[in-house]
């Protein structure tokens, strides 16, 4: 474990790679927050699916630890940072957003997506609308460039630190042509991001990625095609088809979709065989009805009767 101060110590779960980012850098990361020694989370940005800014000498006090850890990490590394109360939330704590208690040591696990440094750009805060979808846009483009050439980390770097630039908090602001400018840039950078997700085996993530899209496009074709086909992986066989017929009415001729459900009903054919063989060799075959014997004094009497009657027959007398 590093120690990068006295109150911060850095632990390496994947290795990075360039340069660390600079003092006022913007650097782009995602985190997951807990009380030291406790299972107590209070804040997960990968599980919002919005990665957070961080400008390096500016960030707010209760961030102190969390910025001096940052500047210490190298593009795609991801570390644990303990940090001590002083650098945290302080000897008050935070009873509001989020929850934390008073002088609690804190535990990070960081990944630093990417960063600008600061000569190239400015604090998203500072920037016009068209700006950050032009940031944005430019962002998606180094994704793009990277995705053609399968370098897939880096593709998903440029992508996510688009994303950055049109959280939530800036959505909320725009209507008419801005929010339709932002969408057409946010919406393919979550949809490139599933098709590497689904590349690398990352299932559960790229369902995330496709449902933000659905968010705002519940009719958006690529996004319910590469969700049904993370959920297909994921053994989410009726999900996955609902997703794929649903993306079918919109994309009749799509082969690829035809294509999936075809191979979904291939896939429940040769399960409900395998189910049945199963039953087959556990319960074994039906066995046929056996005829029922009668017992000897049902026969006895049945001869007894008919005996009795045949004689009768013989005693009554011929008619006039």
């Amino acid at each position: 474990m590093e120690v990068l101060h006295e109150k911060v110590k850095k632990q390496v779960i994947k290795e990075g790679h360039g340069q660390q980012p600079a003092k006022f850098a913007t650097c782009f990361l995602h985190y997951r927050a807990w009380v030291e020694n406790s299972s107590h989370k209070f804040e997960d940005t990968w599980q919002e699916q919005r990665p957070v800014e961080l400008i390096l000498g500016k960030e707010k006090t209760e961030m102190t630890g969390l910025g001096i850890g940052v500047a210490n990490m190298k593009s795609g590394e991801r570390a644990l940072l303990h940090v001590g109360w002083e650098l945290g939330y302080g000897k008050e704590g935070s009873f509001s957003f989020p929850n934390v208690p008073p002088m609690a040591d804190l535990l990070y696990e960081v990944e630093l997506i990417g960063f600008d440094e600061a000569k190239e750009g400015k604090a998203r805060s500072d920037m016009t609308v068209e700006e950050r979808i032009q940031a944005a846009d430019g962002r998606k483009m180094e994704g793009n460039s990277y995705f053609k050439e399968e370098k897939l980390p880096e593709a998903m770097q440029q992508y996510e630190m688009a994303i950055a630039y049109m959280g939530d908090d800036f959505m909320f602001q725009l209507f008419g042509k801005y929010r339709d400018m932002a969408l057409a840039v946010k919406n393919p950078c979550h949809l490139n991001m599933a098709a590497c997700l689904l590349r690398l085996k990352r299932y559960e993530e790229a369902v995330g990625q496709c449902s933000v899209v659905l968010s705002e496009d519940e009719n958006n074709v690529k996004a319910l095609f590469r969700r049904g086909k993370a959920r297909a992986e994921l053994g989410q066989t009726d999900a996955a088809r609902e997703d794929f017929q649903k993306a079918r009415k919109f994309a009749p001729e799509d082969k690829a979709i035809v294509k999936e459900l075809r191979l979904l009903a291939e896939h429940d054919k040769a399960v409900f065989e395998k189910q049945k063989e199963i039953y087959k060799g556990i319960f074994g075959p039906r066995p046929e009805p056996k005829p029922k014997r009668l017992s000897w004094v049902v026969v006895f009497w049945q001869w007894l009767v008919s005996l009795i009657c045949s004689l009768f027959k013989r005693r009554r007398p011929k008619a006039d």
